[in-house]
This record gives structure tokens, C-alpha cells and sequence, in this order.
């Protein structure tokens, strides 16, 4: 399995979600698994049927996780020394040049992206035209509409 970039707070969030299931879902699931079996002929038992289906989706769950912790390479943004180029945890805001419109994204592990709050997967099409990038140079974009073309007009690394 190949690595697994993660920012420091991308690999927290995984760890409190292994936690969670853990020690909150796993134990839940197993009681209700004991509940309905309790109530007798397993055949028809729905409830029996859907604890059992939540209990294999949090053993992969866990399985998911514990894989990706294991693999993951985890990056703390304000420790790289880019140069002030774009790299992986860079935040970077930038100009999109038809509409001049300015917007700002952290690029993060494909498990981080939530782009509500400004977060890209590092494999999406704009991260991947904006890695290794430095202020005042043009990221063409292919997206569905044709290319866009976004100019670079800042990066941190916070």
C-alpha cells in the first residue's frame, strides 16, 4: 500500500474516528446483536440482519483506518521548506482570471478534502496543476466547462 499524505490534523480526526468506533460503535453494535438474538428465531430477525450488516461496515471501517494510519506520512505544513512554492498542506489563495474572483484552499489527504471549508485533495485537478507552483504563475485547470486558467497570489504554510 503506498503511502498516505495527511496533514497533523487530518491524522487526528482519523485517529478520533478509530477511537469513536472502537470504543463507542463496537460495543454498541455488539449489544444490539445480543439483544436480538435474544429475541429468538434468527431467520427472520430484521434487527438481527441490520446490526449484523453495521457491524461488518465498522470492522471495515476500523480495518480502512488502521491501514491508513499505518501508511500514512504525516506532514506538517509549517515545517516544509518549499520556497514558497505549492506543496502538499500549502494554503494558497488564488485569482481566478475570467471572473477575477479570489478564492483560498488548503491542499490535504484525499480523507481531509471537505471543500466547504476550503480544503482540496491533494489529487484533484487544481491541487495537482497548482503543486510546485510559486506566486504570480498560472495553474491551467481542464475542468468539465474547458480550461480555466487561476493565478497563484499567495502561499502559506500554516
Amino acid at each position: 500500500m503506498p503511502t498516505i499524505p495527511l496533514t497533523i490534523r487530518g491524522a487526528e480526526l482519523l485517529r478520533e474516528e478509530l477511537h469513536r468506533l472502537k470504543h463507542v460503535e463496537r460495543p454498541a453494535v455488539i449489544t444490539a446483536i445480543a439483544e436480538a438474538r435474544a429475541q429468538g428465531d434468527l431467520s427472520e430477525n430484521a434487527e438481527y440482519d441490520a446490526a449484523r450488516e453495521r457491524q461488518a461496515f465498522v470492522e471495515g471501517r476500523i480495518v480502512e483506518i488502521e491501514g491508513k494510519l499505518s501508511n500514512a506520512q504525516i506532514i506538517d505544513p509549517k515545517l516544509v521548506d518549499a520556497d514558497g512554492r505549492v506543496v502538499f498542506g500549502a494554503t494558497v489563495e488564488l485569482e481566478d482570471l475570467e471572473s477575477g474572483d479570489t478564492v483560498t484552499y488548503q491542499i490535504v489527504g484525499d480523507d481531509e478534502a471537505d471543500i466547504k471549508a476550503s480544503k482540496i485533495s491533494v489529487s484533484s485537478p487544481i491541487a495537482r496543476a497548482m503543486i510546485g507552483r510559486s506566486p504570480g504563475d498560472i495553474a491551467k485547470v481542464a475542468a468539465p466547462g474547458g480550461t480555466r486558467e487561476y493565478e497563484i497570489l499567495d502561499v502559506r504554510y500554516e
